[in-house]
């Protein structure tokens, strides 16, 4: 894979999700588009979104709900900065609080750099293990590398041991036909050891080897999961901010 087709490939996914063309995200002007359902989408998404703005750094795709459809067009008109759109600002809150919907993941994803991404050492045992080796691991200290709601989707993962035990965790899930997501936890105690960035890395090789692109995720204020990413090979992708219903809680 390139760098090219490894966005390329993300560009087409989120068009499924958005309910867009590919093309949207790279050009200048904003794109306004009604979601909706599709099997295709990645599989966390509760469609159709009230509302996602999508940014690639050229312009802001927003998949909406019809009935914010004309505030949001008018939202992302009225400033030149494409970032400020992704701060919660009043009127934005003031406008989903309407319908019974709070702003919410703002967050940043990251897509690997293939000239820079390469295995990075451990100085701990580390292990490739499969959905049979997964049996014991949903707990909460490895619950950014491996998903229980959503176990099915769970399909590789990379540990860190030390002396049999495991430390380190990093885990992908099938969240889509063409793109994997990896998260990664690492125990207190041995943080700052370069752990995460060496699991990362390894399980993002594994992926692409078998025609996967691999993706992350981080918040905008997760300084450490930023670093991480960029330690393991990857770059910054893509912006997106989000709703979420009120009394749905959490979706992850």
């Amino acid at each position: 894979m390139t760098n090219a087709s490894i966005l390329r490939s993300a560009a087409e996914q989120h068009a499924i999700d958005a309910n867009c063309s590919p093309d949207d995200f790279a050009r200048r002007e904003n794109v306004v588009v009604i979601s909706r359902p599709d099997e295709r989408a990645r599989k966390y998404l509760t469609l159709p979104q009230f509302c996602s703005l999508i940014s690639y750094g050229s312009n802001i795709v927003a998949s909406v709900d019809e009935r914010v459809r004309e505030f949001v067009t008018r939202y992302i008109e009225k400033t030149d900065h494409i970032e400020h759109c992704f701060e919660p600002t009043p009127d934005l809150i003031r406008e989903f609080a309407r319908y019974g919907y709070d702003s919410c993941w703002q967050a940043e994803y990251w897509l690997p750099d293939v000239d820079a991404l390469r295995a990075l050492p451990c100085r701990f045992e580390t292990r490739l293990l499969e959905p049979p080796d997964f049996a014991g691991l949903y707990r909460p200290e490895w619950g950014d590398a491996l998903c229980e709601k959503r176990k099915y989707l769970d399909v590789l993962a990379v540990g860190a041991y030390d002396g049999g035990a495991l430390v380190g965790l990093a885990g992908c899930s099938a969240d889509c036909a063409a793109m994997w997501q990896i998260g990664v936890d690492v125990l207190p105690a041995y943080r700052r050891q370069g752990i995460a960035a060496a699991l990362t890395s390894r399980l993002a090789a594994e992926i692409l080897a078998r025609g996967k692109v691999p993706f992350y995720c981080c918040a905008w204020a997760n300084l450490g999961s930023a670093r991480n990413a960029i330690r393991s090979g990857f770059r910054p992708a893509w912006a997106e901010l989000g709703a979420v219903k009120r009394e749905s809680g959490d979706k992850s």
